[in-house]
C-alpha cells in the first residue's frame, strides 16, 4: 500500500484486495462525503421542518430521538472519515464505526416493523426524503462500509455488550424524558397506551434482544473482515 497510510495493525493477507479497499482510497473517501452530507443535510431539513406549525415534533423532541441521534454522528464520522487519512484518527475510530453499523441497521429495521405507517412496503422509496436518507441510504451504506472497507483491528467478546450501552441509556433517557412531559419518543415505549407497562416492556426486550443478535453478527462479521487482511495468532 505504498500511496496509502499504513493501517495497524499492518494489512498481511490479500494485499491487492484490501488495498482496492483501503480507507484512504479517494473513491471510498468520496462516498463516504457524499453519504455523510446527505445524512446532515437531510437533518437540518428536518431540524427546519420541525420549527413549522402544526408539525407533529418540535426541535428539542426531535433531538431526543435514536433515528436523529444515530444519523447524526453517523454524518459526521463519515465526514471526519472523508477529510483525514486514516493514521489521523484515533485508534478506537473502527469501533465506533462498529456500533454506527449496528445503530443505522437497528433503526432501519426498527422503522420498518415498528414505526412505518400501515401498508407502507418495507422496500418503498416513495418517502419523505430526509426519512428516505435516515431509514434507507444510512443504514445500508453503515452497513456496507462496516462489511467491506479494509480494517485490521479485532474486536473480543464483549463488544456487542460495549455496542449495547448507548441503546440501553437512550431507553432510560426516554422513558425518564416520557415521565416528566408525557411525550414518548416512539409508541412501543409508551406506557400510557394500550397494554401499559407491561406492552411496553415486553416490546422494549424484544427489541433488545434483536439489538444483542444484530450486534453479535456484526461483530462476528467486522473479526472475519479483519481476519481477511490480518493473521490471528492463536494463543
Amino acid at each position: 500500500m505504498s500511496v496509502m497510510s499504513v493501517l495497524v495493525p499492518p494489512v498481511e493477507r490479500h494485499l491487492g484486495f484490501n488495498d482496492a479497499l483501503h480507507p484512504d482510497r479517494m473513491w471510498i473517501r468520496a462516498l463516504r462525503f457524499a453519504v455523510g452530507a446527505f445524512v446532515l443535510i437531510a437533518l437540518v431539513r428536518k431540524t427546519y421542518d420541525a420549527t413549522l406549525p402544526g408539525n407533529d415534533v418540535d426541535v428539542a423532541q426531535l433531538y431526543s430521538e435514536f433515528t436523529v441521534q444515530s444519523n447524526l454522528v453517523l454524518g459526521l464520522v463519515l465526514v471526519a472519515s472523508a477529510a483525514m487519512p486514516r493514521t489521523r484518527l484515533p485508534e478506537w475510530w473502527d469501533r465506533l464505526f462498529g456500533a454506527l453499523a449496528l445503530y443505522l441497521v437497528m433503526t432501519g429495521l426498527i422503522y420498518v416493523v415498528l414505526v412505518a405507517p400501515p401498508g407502507e412496503p418495507w422496500w418503498s422509496l416513495d418517502m419523505y426524503w430526509p426519512q428516505l436518507a435516515h431509514h434507507r441510504v444510512a443504514p445500508l451504506f453503515a452497513a456496507l462500509d462496516w462489511l467491506l472497507v479494509t480494517r485490521t483491528v479485532r474486536g473480543t467478546q464483549v463488544r456487542p455488550l460495549v455496542w449495547l450501552g448507548y441503546p440501553a441509556a437512550f431507553l432510560v433517557f426516554s422513558w425518564v424524558r416520557g415521565a416528566v412531559d408525557g411525550w414518548y419518543v416512539y409508541d412501543f415505549l409508551d406506557p400510557t397506551l394500550d397494554g401499559g407497562w407491561p406492552a411496553a416492556l415486553a416490546t422494549t426486550a424484544q427489541v433488545l434482544v434483536a439489538f444483542l443478535i444484530v450486534a453479535v453478527l456484526l461483530h462476528v462479521a467486522g473479526n472475519a473482515r479483519a481476519a481477511l487482511a490480518v493473521r490471528h495468532e492463536r494463543r
